[in-house]
């Protein structure tokens, strides 16, 4: 796992296509916002964990980011 430090406003490029930038830190939470493809599925995390994996399609399954 790449483990980054970013401030408000600074972004992290994921390939050509992905941009993620931190939008804003208050205090234990972080917003961020990301620009992707349309064809790329973005999901939180715990949602997928309380998803069965057979129960994903191929254009829900997430990426690692």
């Amino acid at each position: 796992m790449l483990v980054l430090t970013r401030k408000a406003g600074e972004q992290i490029r994921i390939g050509n296509d992905i941009v993620v930038t931190v939008l804003e830190v208050l205090g234990n939470k972080v917003r961020v916002g990301i620009d992707a493809p349309d064809n790329i599925s973005i999901v939180r995390g715990e949602l997928i964990r309380n998803t069965a994996p057979e129960e994903l399609s191929i254009e829900d399954k997430p990426i690692a980011i």
